[in-house]
């Protein structure tokens, strides 16, 4: 509970600032700059107090001993009662709902922070932060944490209203994905990639390569002259392993083809997913099966080539997972690669 403290001061900081300021906002200058002056008053009056209470305050202090779970949440509601009192007598203020919602959310009230985030949405259509705020809301007050189609319509809305948002495009891949259209996700999250520091973008990129694989190969395109570029092809037997009773697996494994960097990043540069039925087989791997366009398999020399049988059919590796022996080859390989087996994959 210490370690909430500072952020609970900090809500009630802003929603005591909202309350005894709310009379004063209309002698300040009026439109949107009325609005941001007054909100971000209210904001730095929390910040300001968050930031007091971790140089001078004694969490320790705060500690439960004899009093009752959750008493350090008093003033927040308290504060939260007032901010809906005003809210009461002048409904038509997007920043008062916005902040009723992130105070909502701070108690675990999930119902009620989407409501009041549906609130500040409808006084405020092209607030593209609000939007992702609400979308948010909107998932987290759901059983499933699913974004359903008015929380898919938001994110959509606040990346054209501000295309560089990066919160909005991270949260709109998600969804995406949840849908199934993993396709879509991979380009969504494609153009957020740039922006993102090395960190961030590394985790982005596995999980760019994890939807690319989930959406399929992509159909092959003709060269102008009307044939298939092959030289940059990497064909690949695949065959199961020896003594492997494909009756024992699920209906949903499949096979993955995958090419990696040699002691590169652990996402592949090319993949090729296939339904366990459809070995043995020859795959060929092309710049067309790389998930992230900015790393084909053409720009590589040399790739770490292995093959997985993967029980779920996901593209994330699981416990019972077999995985072939992995090839190292250089590029262009004219020949048709073989992999194989450990002794004992097909037990």
């Amino acid at each position: 509970m210490s370690a909430l403290l500072p952020w609970l001061a900090a809500c009630v900081a802003s929603l005591v600032a909202a309350v005894v300021l709310w009379p004063l906002r209309q002698s300040t200058a009026a439109g949107p700059r009325r609005h941001a002056g007054f909100a971000m008053t209210c904001l730095s009056a929390g910040a300001a107090v968050a930031c007091l209470y971790l140089l001078i305050g004694t969490p320790q202090a705060a500690a439960p001993r004899d009093s009752a779970p959750g008493d350090a949440a008093q003033p927040l509601r308290e504060g939260i009662a007032a901010l809906e009192r005003s809210l009461a007598d002048d409904p038509q203020r997007a920043d008062g709902w916005a902040l009723l919602g992130r105070s909502r959310a701070a108690l675990g009230q999930a119902d009620a922070a989407a409501a009041a985030f549906t609130r500040a949405v409808q006084l405020a259509p092209d607030d593209a932060g609000l939007l992702v705020e609400a979308a948010q809301a909107r998932a987290q007050a759901r059983p499933d944490k699913q974004f359903d189609d008015t929380a898919l319509r938001w994110l959509q809305h606040a990346l054209s209203v501000q295309p560089e948002a990066e919160r909005a495009a991270w949260l709109l891949g998600i969804a995406m994905r949840q849908r199934g259209r993993d396709a879509e996700a991979v380009a969504v999250w494609s153009t957020l990639l740039p922006r993102l520091q090395p960190p961030a973008a590394a985790a982005l990129r596995e999980q760019i390569a994890l939807a690319a694989v989930s959406s399929g190969p992509t159909p092959a395109a003709p060269s102008a002259a009307g044939i298939p570029d092959a030289a940059n092809d990497l064909q690949v037997s695949v065959t199961l392993p020896a003594g492997m009773e494909t009756s024992r697996w699920p209906a949903q494994a499949a096979v993955f083809v995958i090419a990696r960097a040699p002691q590169g990043p652990p996402m592949p540069v090319a993949v090729r997913r296939l339904p366990l039925t459809a070995l043995p087989a020859t795959v060929t791997l092309t710049d067309r099966d790389s998930p992230m366009p900015t790393g084909p398999l053409s720009a590589h020399a040399e790739v770490e080539v292995q093959v997985r049988v993967s029980r779920e059919g996901s593209a994330t590796r699981g416990e019972d997972d077999l995985q072939s022996t992995p090839v190292r080859v250089t590029l262009p390989h004219r020949r048709v690669l073989t992999v194989s087996w450990p002794d004992t994959a097909g037990s």
